[in-house]
Formats: C-alpha cells, sequence, structure tokens
C-alpha cells in the first residue's frame, strides 16, 4: 500500500482511462449469477434486448437530459427570494431556509451517489425529478416560514440525487462503445454548455414571466415544476440502462454505506485524487465569493435594490453563457496548448486574474462599475469552465465505473463544503474590510491552487471484476487485499 499511494488506484473492472465530465458516470454491470464484469454499460447487448447505442445517440440523450436537468433551477432562481419575502418571510428567516437546503444537499450527497451505484442512475435522477416537482409545486402555493422549509427540505433532496447519474449514464455509454480510452471532452463539453445555456435561457424566462402571465412570481415555480416533470418523463424514456439485479432493501442498506466507505477511501488514499478533489473545494470558496458578493455590489453601483436585482439577472444570465462558451472552448484549449494539464492551469490563472479585475473594478462607479463587474463576472465563469472540464475528465481517468457516481458524490461534496466555507470566512471579512478584499483573497486562493495540477500521478489501468453484490474498495485491491 505504501507503494501506490502516490500512484492512481487501479480501476475495479474498468481500464481506468477515459475522459469523463462533470457529474458522474456509471458503468453497469453485466450479470452473470453473481458476479459483473464492468465492460457492460448504457448501450451493450444483454438479455431482454437491450439495444446498444452508438456514441452519437447516447450524446444526444445526454444533452437533452443535461438541458431539462438544469431548466427548473434556471426558471426559479429570479424569483425564489422575492417569492418568499412576499409571503411574510423577513430576510433572516429566507437565510434559515438557504442554510437549511445547503444542509440537507450536504448530508445527503455522499449516500445519494452511493445509492446511484448501488440502483441504477435511471432511478436515482428520475426520483431527483420527481422531489423538483414536489418541491416547486408546493413552493408555489406555500405561504408561512415552515411551508417554505418543507420546501427547502425536498429542495435539497433533489439537488443531492442529481449530482452524478447523467453523466455516468452517457460515460459508460460511450466506454461500452469506443472503449476506456475514448475522447469524453467533446461530449462532456456540449453536455456542460447545454446545461450551462438551460440555466441562462432559464434565468431570463423565468424572471420576465410573471411581468406578463397572470399569477405573480408563482407563475415561474409553476413552469419550473412543469419543466420538472417533462425531465421525469425524458429520463425514464431516454436513459435505457442494461438489465440488472432488483436489490432487495437489505441490499441497498447494506450497498450504500460500502460504497460509500470504499469512495472516501478511493478519494483519501491516492495523491492524483486529493489534489483534483481540493480544487473542486476551492472552486466552491471562489463560486461563493463572486454569487455571493456580486449581487450586493451592483444593487449598490445601480441606486437601488430592485434594478440592482435586475442588472444581477442580466449579468448571471450572461455568466451561464459564459460558462457554456467555455465548455464548448475547453478541448480546442487542451489541443491548443497541447495538453489538458496546460488547459486546466490556464484556466485556472486567468480566473483568478478575473478575480484580481473584479477587485480592481470596485474603484469604478456607475455604468462603468456595472460593465467592469460584468464582464469580470463573465470571464470568471468562462475561464474557470475551462479548467473545470479538464479537471472532471482527470478525475474520472482514476475512477472505476462502479465508484464513478460516489466519487462524484464526493466531488459535489467538496464543492459544498469551500461554498460553505467561502461564506462564512469571506462573507465576515467582506463586513470588516469591503467586498474588494474578499474577492482579492479568493483571487489569490484559485491562483496558489493552479500548481495542483501540475505533475499529477498519471492514471493506470486494471482489469479486475467486481463482484455484483458488492461494491469493491479499490484502495485495498491497490494495497494487495
Amino acid at each position: 500500500m505504501t507503494a501506490s499511494r502516490d500512484s492512481e488506484p487501479p480501476a475495479s473492472g474498468d481500464p481506468v482511462g477515459a475522459p469523463v465530465l462533470g457529474d458522474a458516470a456509471e458503468a453497469h454491470a453485466s450479470t452473470t449469477g453473481q458476479c459483473a464484469s464492468e465492460s457492460a454499460a448504457p448501450g451493450e447487448g444483454h438479455d431482454g434486448g437491450f439495444r446498444a447505442l452508438s456514441p452519437r445517440e447516447a450524446l444526444r440523450r445526454y444533452v437533452l437530459v443535461s438541458f431539462l436537468t438544469w431548466l427548473p433551477p434556471g426558471l426559479m432562481v429570479a424569483s425564489s427570494v422575492l417569492l418568499m419575502t412576499s409571503r411574510g418571510l423577513d430576510l433572516a428567516q429566507v437565510g434559515v431556509v438557504t442554510a437549511i437546503f445547503s444542509a440537507v444537499v450536504v448530508l445527503l450527497e455522499l449516500p445519494t451517489g452511493g445509492l446511484a451505484d448501488v440502483v441504477g442512475r435511471r432511478v436515482v435522477l428520475a426520483a431527483s425529478a420527481l422531489f423538483s416537482v414536489l418541491a416547486l409545486s408546493l413552493m408555489a402555493v406555500a405561504h408561512s416560514f415552515w411551508a417554505f422549509v418543507v420546501v427547502a427540505v425536498l429542495k435539497g433532496v433533489a439537488r443531492a440525487l442529481v449530482s452524478g447519474p447523467a453523466q455516468a449514464w452517457y460515460v459508460d455509454a460511450v466506454h461500452a462503445a469506443e472503449g476506456p480510452e475514448a475522447d469524453l471532452k467533446p461530449g462532456l463539453g456540449k453536455g456542460e454548455g447545454m446545461a450551462s445555456a438551460s440555466l441562462c435561457a432559464g434565468t431570463l424566462v423565468g424572471g420576465f414571466l410573471p411581468l406578463v402571465v397572470p399569477g405573480g412570481l408563482a407563475v415561474s415555480m409553476i413552469a419550473a415544476a412543469g419543466a420538472a416533470a417533462v425531465l421525469f418523463v425524458v429520463v425514464l424514456f431516454a436513459m435505457p440502462e442494461p438489465p440488472r439485479p432488483r436489490p432487495s432493501a437489505g441490499t441497498v442498506l447494506r450497498g450504500v454505506p460500502e460504497a460509500i466507505g470504499s469512495g472516501l477511501r478511493l478519494a483519501v488514499a491516492y495523491a492524483g485524487l486529493r489534489r483534483l478533489l481540493f480544487m473542486a473545494f476551492v472552486l466552491g470558496i471562489g463560486l461563493n465569493a463572486i454569487e455571493m458578493l456580486t449581487p450586493g455590489r451592483l444593487a449598490a453601483l445601480s441606486g437601488a435594490p430592485e434594478s440592482g436585482g435586475f442588472v444581477y439577472a442580466v449579468v448571471a444570465a450572461a455568466g451561464y453563457g459564459a460558462s457554456g462558451l467555455g465548455a464548448w472552448l475547453a478541448p480546442q484549449a487542451a489541443r491548443l496548448l497541447r495538453g489538458p494539464v496546460a488547459a486546466a492551469v490556464v484556466g485556472t490563472v486567468a480566473g483568478a486574474a478575473a478575480f484580481a479585475f473584479l477587485a480592481v473594478s470596485v474603484a469604478f462607479s456607475g455604468v462603468a462599475g456595472i460593465v467592469a463587474a460584468g464582464a469580470a463576472y463573465v470571464v470568471m465563469f468562462a475561464t474557470v469552465t475551462v479548467a473545470e472540464i479538464v479537471r472532471a475528465e482527470m478525475l474520472h481517468q482514476r475512477v472505476s465505473s462502479a465508484r464513478r457516481a460516489t466519487m462524484m458524490s464526493v466531488d459535489s461534496l467538496q464543492l459544498q463544503l469551500g461554498g460553505m466555507a467561502g461564506s462564512l470566512a469571506l462573507g465576515l471579512l467582506a463586513a470588516r474590510a469591503g467586498t474588494a478584499a474578499s474577492w482579492w483573497v479568493a483571487a489569490g486562493v484559485l491562483l496558489l491552487s493552479a500548481p495542483l495540477y501540475l505533475r499529477l500521478p498519471a492514471a493506470r489501468p486494471a482489469a479486475t471484476a467486481v463482484p455484483a453484490d458488492r461494491p469493491v474498495p479499490a484502495v485495498e485491491q491497490a494495497a494487495g487485499g
């Protein structure tokens, strides 16, 4: 075990080396008795007539699911806080509701990732869509603090469930068709780009609907609930999975903790994974710093909270669009810079520079200040997304299919924890030393993290079958048992 800690772990049953982005991709085990070989994935022929999907067909479905997954959050984001305050909640209560949502996501992030590794991606993503329908429907009619607390819990469950299955499914489909060395950056970039486009369009539409459709702010929630219902139907029909044994309740209760435990051991034991996961923590700090402090800065520049909210909606939509552009540019950046490591470093450094310019923009006022802050916001999202696409590919190269959903939940948890840390530390710093000070710190943290991509231990393939009824601790395999 000592010798293997500084190298990447062998993948359990699935040769590691396929590039992947974002959420998580599970290779579905083809079952023979009680054993499964991870070579079976969405699109591979199985008993029961399961039809193989071509990479092109899998990409079309993945892009559609990515768009529909992030459309409901986009539709509701511009109106959610205003809806709560218009129905009697003060800002402190809104903060409590938001904190409850974050706490539920953090608590369930790993269990839901383990659940996807046990019962399948489609089931978990469909469950997320149903929880979203319930949460958003209730939010449209909620009129009390406790009703909004229930909404926050339901939304937290939905958010935790959605952090992996779609990308896991897509990665496995491409691996099954083209092998584990397939280049996933273009497809993953398109999926991430479509998610960003969905958030961008949803934010604009959700902010505009209450102005033209009777029903006020609740109209955006109803539209978001409808979009989540469409996602539920599409997931059931567009994400075929190979047959798998129906797990008993006992199997699920045993398998989820084992999947979580092996995923955490894998994340802790190997230097490459530790570095890549720490980058998610850093990204959480940066995203929180810009999303928490930019609305107040724009409100101060525009002269009123209402106009500041409108300006921020436009800037946020532009940021989502820039993120989509960054996702599209990521494969080209990797080719132009002759390698993913260089692309990740350049994207991270450029993101740090955007944060620094955001801090400098505090010296501007009026329209000049708004334009400068908006430009920095857009550049930050575009460049950081380039680095994030490449980081996700590196992460997937080092995780076997059987652990992919769990590892993506660990990754998402790191992002959430970074955001929470940034909220506490940078929020306090901004209150005492000003917004610019927090943005300078975020720029420094991002810049100092860039060298973590250098001399990253390489991934190593292995071909070890994984028993279908038991998650395999890849760390123990690397240690020779």
